[in-house]
């Protein structure tokens, strides 16, 4: 994975699930764990559909879909719990993880997760990144969360960057979204690591 950065980009933001991580399979599983306790079924297109949310909104979509009134909070903190479980299956995304390397030193790196901080924060360290993100901008840390603009533009003020002055990497529609509203360049980095995984 090569990317040019054109002269006006001042901050590289990454979301973390799918992009730096290799951990839908695993947060599939666990919705799915979950959902044979609580009566409800989730698909991969589900999954990726959904992809940027907290997971108390998944939980509100999954109530909608299934006619279900499961409380948000709870089921939220009952996957999550499943999730961490089988951190140790989670790899790092290398294509990705070689463009923060690449870039780690040189200009200010953060994360922007629709994830727990908690969590995404034994993400970062089981695959060895933690000690690179400057900032880490979670679900926790702001009201509105992906497609709204606000996850990324809480990570330039963190880094004191202007928002048009930030490169994201995503791989989820509802991230694209995010970026482009915050007045951001986005990189979808699924053909980067599909092709790579094709090798």
């Amino acid at each position: 994975m090569h990317i040019e950065i054109n002269g006006n980009i001042q901050a590289l933001i990454f979301d973390v699930d799918g992009t730096l991580a290799d951990s839908m399979p695993v947060h599939l599983e666990s919705w799915r764990e979950v959902g044979k306790r609580y009566g409800f079924d989730y698909s991969k297109a589900e999954l990726e559909r959904n992809a940027g949310m907290s997971g108390q909104e998944i939980v509100e979509v999954i109530n909608e879909n299934n006619g279900l009134s499961l409380d948000p909070d709870k089921i939220a903190d009952e996957k999550e719990a499943a999730f961490l479980k089988n951190l140790d299956q989670v790899k790092p995304i290398e294509p990705v993880v070689r463009v923060l390397e690449d870039f780690y030193g040189r200009m200010p790196i953060a994360a922007g997760t629709g994830g727990y901080r908690r969590v995404a924060t034994k993400i970062l360290q089981n695959i060895g990144i933690w000690d690179r993100i400057d900032v880490l901008v979670a679900s926790d840390d702001v009201v509105r969360h992906k497609p709204h603009p606000d996850t990324f533009l809480k990570c330039a003020e963190s880094l004191g960057v202007q928002a048009e002055a930030c490169l994201v990497f995503e791989d989820a529609e509802l991230g694209f979204r995010a970026a482009r509203a915050a007045g951001m360049e986005v990189v979808d980095v699924r053909p980067y690591y599909m092709d790579d995984r094709k090798v």
